[in-house]
C-alpha cells in the first residue's frame, strides 16, 4: 500500500464528528451548520451558515463593481505594485508580526488528512505550506499556544516544510521556541517563491511532499503568476503521485471585494491593498480551470451551495489576511448598502458603514422588499479560459470544491455581513 492510500484510510477515523452541513431542523448544530431557518432570529447568534444572498444584492454589487471600474489603479502605477511583491509582503509582516492570524481548529475538521499524518503510527508524512506567513507557521510566530499541527503531533515521522517568498515571515517562523525544540517530528522554514522558475526548494525533496498547504496564497499572486504557481507543484515534483493539495482563498463578491474603493482595482477582480499586497477573488470554474483544465461539474456547482467551512470562533472570524474587513456594512435596504459601499472613513482602501443613531436600533416598521436584481454574470479570467482548450491531459482530480457562505452579524449595531470563501481539495494525477 502507498503511502497516500495509508493516509486515505487513517483519516477515515480523524474526520469530524459530525458534518458541517445538517439538517435545518437539527436542535443544536455544530460549527458550520447553524441554519437560519426564521428572519427573526437573524440577531440571536454571531453567524449563520449556507445563507444565500438577499434579493437586492445583485444591484448592490453591480453598484459597487460600476464604482471600482470607473476609477481603477492608473496603468502607469500598475508596474510598481506588481513588481516585487515579497517586499510589501515583507513590510506587511514587520508592522502585523502578531496581527490578523489565528489558530486554525478548522484544519483539523476539513482537512483530516493533515491530522491522520500527525497520528502514531501514521509512518512518514510530509507536509509543504507554502505562504507560511498566512497560516499553519503564523500560529507561531503570532504566538499562539495551540499549533495546529506540530503541536498536536504523536508521529515522530512527521516533517513540515514551511515556505514564504517574505523573508521577514520566514524569520518569524524561525525565531519561536517550537522552531529550535518541536516536541516530536521536525519543521524547517526557508525563503522560497511559490512562482520560481528555478525549480523546487534545495531542502526539498522531488515527489517526497504528501500534502501542499496553499490558504489565501493563489489569490496574493499575479494572474499571470498561476501557471507557474500550479507547474512547480506538479511538474517539478513537489507532490508524490496520488498527493493532495488543499486550497482556501477568496470567494467573488466577498464583502472584501465590494468594500473597495477607487484607485484600487488593478485588473478584473484583482486588488491593491492600501499596504501594497494583491487579492484576487475567485469564481468556482476559476479554481476548478486551474488545477484540472475544465469546469467545475454540474454536481460540483450544485454542492458548492451546500459546503460551509467549520470556524473556530462563533463570530466567524478566519483569521485570513482580511485587513480591508474590519469594519461593517449592512446588505439591507440597498439604499444603505449602496450608501454604506460609497462611504470610506475606517482605511484608505475599504467602506465603512455610518455609526448608527440610537433610534435606528429600535424596531421599526420593515420596508416593501426591493425587487429582486440579477447576480451579474460569471466571469473567468482569460487565462484560466484557455486552459479548457488545451490538450494537455489533467494533472489533478478533484476532491473537494466547495463555497462557503457564510452571514456575519453585528448585533450591537444591527449589521450584516456576507462572507465569500473557496475552499477545494486536488489529488494529483500519476
Amino acid at each position: 500500500m502507498n503511502t497516500a492510500s495509508a493516509i486515505d484510510d487513517a483519516s477515515q477515523s480523524t474526520k469530524k464528528a459530525t458534518s458541517s452541513v445538517q439538517e435545518a431542523t437539527t436542535r443544536k448544530a455544530p460549527f458550520g451548520s447553524r441554519f437560519l431557518t426564521n428572519d427573526t432570529d437573524v440577531w440571536n447568534h454571531n453567524a449563520w451558515d449556507h445563507v444565500p444572498p438577499p434579493d437586492d444584492q445583485g444591484e448592490a454589487i453591480s453598484k459597487a463593481l460600476e464604482k471600482q471600474k470607473s476609477n481603477p489603479v492608473p496603468v502607469e502605477e500598475k508596474a510598481k505594485y506588481n513588481d516585487k511583491p515579497s517586499r510589501h509582503w515583507d513590510n506587511f509582516y514587520k508592522m502585523n508580526a502578531a496581527n490578523f492570524f489565528r489558530n486554525r481548529k478548522w484544519l483539523h475538521n476539513e482537512f483530516p488528512e493533515l491530522v491522520a499524518g500527525t497520528k502514531a503510527g501514521a509512518g512518514p508524512f510530509v507536509v509543504a505550506e507554502i505562504g507560511c506567513g498566512k497560516l499553519i507557521s503564523a500560529s507561531i510566530c503570532a504566538g499562539n499556544s495551540a499549533y495546529p499541527l506540530l503541536s498536536s503531533n504523536e508521529n515522530p515521522d512527521l516533517k513540515i516544510f514551511a515556505y514564504d517568498y517574505s523573508p521577514h515571515a520566514v524569520k518569524l517562523v524561525q525565531r519561536n521556541e517550537l522552531y529550535e525544540a518541536p516536541p516530536i517530528g521536525s519543521i524547517d522554514a526557508a525563503v522560497w517563491d511559490l512562482t520560481s522558475r528555478s525549480g523546487i526548494p534545495s531542502n526539498l525533496k522531488e515527489g517526497s511532499v504528501d500534502v501542499v498547504v496553499l490558504i489565501f496564497v493563489m489569490s496574493a499572486l499575479h494572474p499571470e503568476e498561476w501557471a507557474q504557481a500550479v507547474e512547480n507543484v506538479y511538474k517539478y515534483q513537489i507532490l508524490k503521485p496520488g498527493g493532495l493539495v488543499v486550497l482556501r482563498d477568496y470567494g467573488r463578491y466577498d464583502l472584501a471585494q465590494l468594500r473597495f474603493k477607487s484607485n484600487r482595482l488593478l485588473d478584473d477582480n484583482f486588488y491593491i491593498r492600501g499596504d501594497k499586497t494583491r487579492v484576487y477573488f475567485f469564481e468556482i470554474d476559476e479554481l476548478s480551470l486551474m488545477f484540472t483544465g475544465s469546469k467545475a461539474t454540474a454536481a460540483q456547482h450544485a454542492s458548492a451551495q451546500n459546503c460551509t467551512i467549520e470556524k473556530e470562533e462563533e463570530e466567524g472570524d478566519d483569521g485570513e489576511h482580511d485587513r480591508d474587513t474590519t469594519t461593517t456594512t449592512t446588505t439591507e435596504p440597498l439604499e444603505q448598502v449602496i450608501h454604506a459601499l460609497s462611504d470610506v472613513k475606517l482605511s484608505d482602501d475599504t467602506i465603512s458603514v455610518p455609526e448608527p443613531s440610537t433610534a435606528s436600533l429600535n424596531p421599526t416598521p420593515p420596508l416593501p422588499s426591493p425587487k429582486a436584481y440579477p447576480m451579474p454574470e460569471p466571469e473567468i479570467h482569460p487565462n484560466l479560459l484557455a486552459l479548457q482548450n488545451s490538450r494537455s491531459p489533467p494533472r489533478f482530480s478533484t476532491e473537494q470544491l466547495g463555497v462557503d457562505r457564510r452571514l456575519l452579524v453585528n448585533r450591537k449595531r444591527q449589521l450584516k455581513m456576507y462572507r465569500v470563501w473557496m475552499q477545494g481539495q486536488f489529488r494529483k494525477l500519476s
